[in-house]
């Protein structure tokens, strides 16, 4: 049995897709993701996987898109149709709600006791709850990928999760 894969998309992927002016690219130039790229993976493995659109990537991405020089209106409308895709649980979109338990006042004050000395590492409150949306896809099961051009956000994905060991059938 293979596990569900869940690629999270960080703001530096999904500015680049949505064509935002001046975000075109992301990452380096030995790993650089273009709008290309991003159509190929996404046609590749939207029958395999789910893809999630964490709060701090819509955010994020909301503010790129009002700050372009041109092409607001395009990305915007852009943009929202993923949200509403997302909030509709269209496939092969995850639900929004099922990152909820992540703004619940529990998690809330994990996040607040967690992120500050994140923070002295350079890791932003964004990259902090795209993390924490990477955990608890993780600690669900899912072999979760962050699809970024940010190394250092990279580097939280995850381990995928081991196959379980086949089962002996008992000789009777």
């Amino acid at each position: 049995m293979t596990t569900k894969k869940v690629l999270i998309l960080d703001t530096s992927v999904l500015c680049c897709w949505l064509r935002i002016p001046g975000k075109e690219t992301a990452g380096p130039l030995d790993d650089q993701w273009t709008p290309e790229r991003i159509d190929a993976l996404i046609e590749e493995d939207k029958q395999r996987s789910t893809f999630v659109l964490p709060l701090a990537t819509l955010i994020e991405t909301g503010n790129h898109i009002a700050q372009a020089a041109n092409r607001r209106h395009e990305c915007a409308i852009a943009l929202a149709s993923h949200l509403a895709a997302t909030a509709d649980a269209q496939t092969p979109w995850a639900a929004f709600t099922d990152q909820s338990a992540l703004w619940e006042s529990d998690q809330l004050k994990v996040l607040a006791e967690s992120w500050p000395g994140l923070a002295v590492g350079g890791t932003s409150i964004g990259d902090a709850t795209i993390k924490d949306v990477a955990e608890h896809y993780a600690k669900a099961g899912f072999h979760v990928e962050i699809l970024t051009g940010d190394a250092g956000l990279k580097a939280y994905e995850p381990a995928k999760p081991l196959p379980a060991p086949p089962r002996r059938r008992a000789s009777r």
